[in-house]
């Protein structure tokens, strides 16, 4: 199953930032794989959904702690 982010997710990954465009479900006994556009260069990679983490998202509160800055 592909499915289609609409709108993308800003997302960090072992190469930098990205904008999350895809998920690719392969089933139960494979992990998901996220199609990236990367921010620095526009190249577009595949990640294993281990190598994905949320960007921090001020505005909606997500993923704060990744700053080790919380703002509660």
């Amino acid at each position: 199953m592909i499915l289609q982010l609409n709108p993308s997710i800003l997302v960090e990954t072992p190469l930098g930032t990205g904008q999350a465009l895809f998920l690719v479900d392969y089933g139960m006994h494979q992990n998901t794989c996220w199609v990236i556009a990367l921010v620095k260069d526009g190249v577009i990679k595949h990640f294993d959904c281990n190598d994905v983490i949320l960007s921090t998202n001020y505005t909606y509160g997500l993923n704060l702690m990744k700053n080790n800055n919380p703002i509660i």
